[in-house]
């Protein structure tokens, strides 16, 4: 069955009596959502997706409603930086530095994620309701992301585990593909499912392959963790690019300009465009909207 007619969705499960935490997702609609606000070229969009892929599992991962993640890369590659932020709701969105980045393919002819992002650092930013938000740093490993994310927990918060992401292109530029699922092994592990798990990985297709095939994200988890006793959890948690921006918020940043501002821009400018990062929304308003604020 065709991948592409599902909504885009999380699922969580426990394997090896809660030795291994596992999740995994199908996330077409969301990175497709976001080339069309960004207009991203094809390798942009593919990194950006991974991220927004990586990011949407590890908000799953946060237990309040409240809480925020943001995940940052600052890099040395044209992309010059990738900004996604996600909730526990399956709520991402996101954004390049440069949207339109074009490289040659990579010699295994794919696209060069890792030559577009470069060397540089991610920071995971957890805003969970403590007195200062959560933060961890970690040097970008090869700019692929998901090797970036899975260094970042194995270091950050000392938790082996093994995240995939893919993201695989139509010829015109559209979102074919994209998924990813995270493998991570709790503490106090026993060492022959350490040692039997690592080989399974090595014979597991890449993501967006095993999409192509129709796998789903239940399916993608049942094919790595067979014979590791995998309960699912029975609820889907849906996904999708999603940005709280609205004219009212927009508004609210121009007051905080203070007064004598908004008299100054009431006077010289006819209308202001104030755009949102995170999903490209412009938001236009007139002088006379300015002279209301004030």
């Amino acid at each position: 069955m065709n991948q592409e007619y599902y909504s885009d969705y999380i699922v969580r499960g426990m394997a090896a009596s809660g030795q291994i935490r596992c999740f995994a997702i199908t996330s077409r609609t969301l990175v497709e959502e976001a080339r069309r606000r960004h207009g991203t070229s094809p390798v942009i969009t593919a990194a950006l997706g991974r991220l927004l892929t990586g990011g949407a599992m590890m908000g799953a991962m946060m237990k309040s409603k409240k809480d925020l993640l943001t995940v940052q890369i600052q890099c040395s590659g044209p992309v010059q930086g990738l900004t996604v932020t996600a909730d526990a709701f399956g709520h991402v969105k996101g954004y390049a530095a440069d949207p339109i980045v074009s490289l040659p393919a990579s010699p295994e002819g794919k696209l060069d994620v890792g030559r577009a992002v470069g060397q540089g650092v991610l920071t995971v930013t957890k805003d969970i309701g403590l007195k200062e938000p959560y933060t961890g740093q970690v040097q970008l490993v090869s700019g692929e992301i998901a090797e970036d994310l899975t260094y970042y927990y194995a270091t950050s918060e000392q938790t082996p585990s093994s995240i995939a992401l893919g993201v695989r292109m139509n010829r015109n530029n559209t979102t074919a593909q994209a998924g990813g699922y995270m493998i991570q092994l709790m503490p106090g592990i026993q060492d022959e499912i350490i040692t039997g798990l690592e080989k399974r990985l090595t014979e597991i297709r890449p993501v967006t392959a095993m999409l192509e095939e129709g796998h789903t994200p239940e399916s993608m988890l049942e094919r790595i963790l067979s014979g590791y006793e995998l309960e699912l959890s029975p609820e889907r948690l849906p996904a999708s690019f999603t940005c709280g921006c609205s004219r009212e918020r927009m508004a609210q940043a121009l007051v905080s300009l203070g007064k004598r501002e908004l008299g100054r821009l009431a006077e010289e400018e006819e209308k202001v465009e104030i755009n949102c990062h995170f999903c490209n929304t412009s938001y236009s308003f007139s002088s006379e909207d300015l002279k209301k604020m004030i």
